[in-house]
């Protein structure tokens, strides 16, 4: 079987007459525009149904024999699990997973990119720091070490955010602080260990923050000092660190960390945005609440986006290693070579030790929610997911939270559960967020913009005021998915330049800061 090519698959196949969307001529398969009600008669398949078929579920247009594979997007989703008639509604009680050989073909797709030449790349207004990279807002932030300083660290925040303060500086995005339940009660070495401290590195080098501050505890395993060695921070006017058993207590600690912040202030609203090339521009690429239209509409047009910011010089990041599970083959083969693409089927085969080990399993994904959007085993979930990469070669393969440092497209190992992901993808340098939903999923990541794009009309109507793209036009067949790629291309150039996204309009991303915890809990 190919890499599937959903570039105008969908919008060829998903025109106002039809009831279903092919997605190849080879799939078994096709998924339904909208409720299709049963002896419903489907002339395109020469076919009529045997049950009801739910919106954005699969209809078999053939029989397919026990054991047997099902094939979506020319690729295999699952196994029927007993035999399957033409008309019948495929889902989790007829198909499932199974085993099969994949091959990885390390590199063979790669092909050279066609970039946009320099005189006639894209540009953005966005904020050049002192080390030279760009951010696309401007934050002050406030970082724990440890839980034991989270609250300590929203007062410090209250009091600029609620108190009107920071009226006086129009050019500062706000105070926000970054807390989260771990940091003591763990190795203080290992996996869990060194990926806390990546994500606070990450954190405290982003360059959409004009100032930080990092707070902790003072007898905590994660020790500030020891951070501060291992990544080379040098504490300054724009990066302070204090703890609240070294100042005092709770009161004096939160009274000494406004008058630092304060004086952080003028320096930071000083900042202005300039004309800045997108090839600065580092896109994490993000779904949840995924149905199945979300790798027909809303996954490939991000895809197309990223595309076009690859070749614009920028960076795209794609995670949720359990969500490209099935996948992972079809990015392989774009490998720039083959230590790339073995550096991603270790994570794979970290992955199936690691669910093992805790006596899960990789087809514990998809959730609740997106079966009942038509997904029906992993295998379906990560060939949507994974097509939010794009076509263009994979450049790098990161740990999470790991500094990406690879122009083009690059994938960061996290899990499938998005704050988690999206937190590690900000720590690897992302400064805009792309997040693709079918459900409705409401999030957002301060420090960096996040941008909601619906994978349905239905649910964009419904949700409008959290949505910022409807791609359903994409399943409606009024729009083709390069149109809603450059569309989203635009958003993106216009959201980094200070165009609030919906999700910072209503105020998110003051909840969605997860780091990634591994190991035991001690």
């Amino acid at each position: 079987m190919t890499s599937p090519d959903r570039t105008e698959a969908a919008a060829a196949e998903g025109d106002q007459g039809s009831l279903v969307i092919r997605l190849s001529p080879n799939d078994n398969v096709v998924v339904s525009r909208a409720e299709i009600l049963e002896a419903t008669g489907v002339p395109q398949e020469g076919v009529t149904t045997r049950n009801i078929i739910p919106t954005g579920h699969k209809l078999a247009t053939r029989t397919i024999a026990p054991g047997d594979p099902v094939v979506k997007y020319d690729q295999i989703i699952g196994f029927a699990k007993q035999a399957i008639a033409a008309g019948e509604h495929v889902h989790v009680h007829n198909c499932g997973m199974g085993a099969f050989e994949r091959d990885y073909a390390h590199g063979e797709g790669a092909k050279p990119t066609a970039f946009v030449p320099e005189n006639e790349r894209a540009t953005f207004q966005g904020y050049r720091r002192a080390d030279g990279r760009a951010g696309t807002r401007n934050y002050i932030g406030i970082l724990t070490s440890v839980n034991c300083s989270a609250t300590v660290a929203r007062y410090i925040a209250e009091a600029f955010n609620r108190t009107g303060i920071l009226s006086d500086y129009p050019n500062i995005d706000g105070v926000a602080a970054f807390v989260h339940s771990t940091g003591c009660g763990m190795a203080d070495s290992g996996d869990g260990y060194e990926a806390l401290q990546r994500t606070l590195w990450g954190y405290a080098r982003h360059p959409n923050f004009a100032g930080i501050l990092m707070v902790g505890l003072g007898c905590e395993v994660n020790q500030i000092p020891f951070l501060l060695d291992a990544y080379g921070l040098k504490p300054g006017a724009g990066f302070q660190t204090m703890t609240i058993q070294g100042s005092g207590g709770t009161r004096r600690t939160v009274d000494e960390a406004i008058e630092r912040i304060t004086a952080m202030l003028p320096a930071a609203n000083a900042a202005k945005r300039e004309t800045l090339p997108a090839s600065e521009l580092t896109l994490a690429l993000q779904c949840g609440g995924s149905d199945g239209y979300s790798g027909i509409t809303a996954n490939p047009a991000l895809g197309a986006a990223a595309d076009l910011l690859v070749r614009h010089g920028g960076t795209a990041i794609l995670s949720e290693t359990p969500e490209i599970y099935g996948a992972e083959h079809l990015l392989t083969r774009r490998a720039v070579n083959r230590d790339i693409g073995e550096k991603l089927i270790e994570r794979i085969h970290w992955w199936e030790d690691y669910t093992k080990r805790n006596g899960g399993e990789m087809n514990n994904n998809p959730s609740p929610g997106n079966k009942a959007g038509g997904l029906t085993t992993i295998l379906e979930k990560s060939l949507g997911a994974a097509a939010k990469g794009g076509t263009t070669n994979l450049t790098g393969v990161y740990k999470y939270a790991e500094p990406v440092t690879a122009k083009g497209f690059a994938f960061m190992d996290s899990p499938g559960y998005d704050p988690c992901s999206v937190t590690g993808q900000v720590a690897s340098g992302a400064n805009v967020v792309c997040f693709t939903t079918g459900r409705g999923s409401v999030f957002g990541f301060k420090p960096s913009p996040s941008i909601k794009l619906a994978t349905n009309t239905t649910m964009y109507r419904r949700m409008e005021e959290d949505m910022d793209i409807n791609c359903g036009g994409i399943a409606d067949g009024e729009a083709s998915v390069a149109a809603v790629g450059q569309a989203v291309f635009e958003k993106v150039l216009a959201v980094a330049s200070g165009e609030p996204s919906k999700s910072e309009a209503l105020g998110f991303g003051d909840a969605e800061f997860i780091p990634w915890q591994i190991g035991a809990v001690m």
